[in-house]
């Protein structure tokens, strides 16, 4: 039910800045509130917190966001308070991000690596993957010491498993059914 909840919102949000062609503009918008969100616990709570008047969370949200994101967004995240859909804001975002994508033919890859990669490397591993799913990549890069070298590709719902880990774990599954 969440997500139906979400891509409605989403879409009609979508229609509203892609007639506007602000869609590069408010995908930002809808990053610096994703991560005022996670970087902040208390100011999830005040949004989620069922007895807290609408327009306490409305004014707060302004006063936070007001000068850094559209009058169109401001607008939108009231429309969410009024409705009670506090919760289902990351949700959304998620949803409009795909629908952005999807009009600008794009798929978001979030590679794993061991240490930052360079802007050189981006673009290598961008432009392999774009000709594999025959769309343009936008790198995300997560640094993750833990698969040891390598890479782990995510786009959509494909998993690229490059990584010494998971290597290391297909050779263990091949030896053990093999000895078995």
């Amino acid at each position: 039910m969440s997500g139906a909840i979400a891509k409605r919102y989403a879409k009609a949000l979508f229609e509203i800045v892609a007639q506007q062609g602000a869609l590069d503009s408010v995908e930002q918008e809808l990053t610096l509130i994703r991560q005022a969100l996670n970087d902040n616990p208390a100011f999830v709570q005040l949004l989620h917190h069922p007895q807290i008047d609408k327009q306490v969370k409305k004014q707060e949200f302004t006063t936070i966001f007001g000068g850094a994101v559209s009058q169109t967004m401001v607008n939108f995240m009231s429309l969410l308070i009024d409705n009670n859909r506090e919760e289902h804001i990351e949700d959304i975002l998620d949803s409009f991000v795909r629908f952005a994508n999807k009009e600008r033919g794009l798929e978001d890859a979030y590679v794993t690596s061991i240490q930052p990669l360079t802007d050189a490397e981006k673009e290598e591993i961008a432009s392999r993957f774009s000709q594999i799913i025959n769309k343009k990549i936008r790198i995300h890069n997560v640094v993750d010491p833990a698969i040891l070298g390598g890479i782990i590709v995510k786009i959509g719902d494909r998993l690229f498993d490059g990584s010494v880990v998971g290597k290391l774990n297909r050779f263990k599954r091949r030896v053990e059914t093999t000895i078995s």
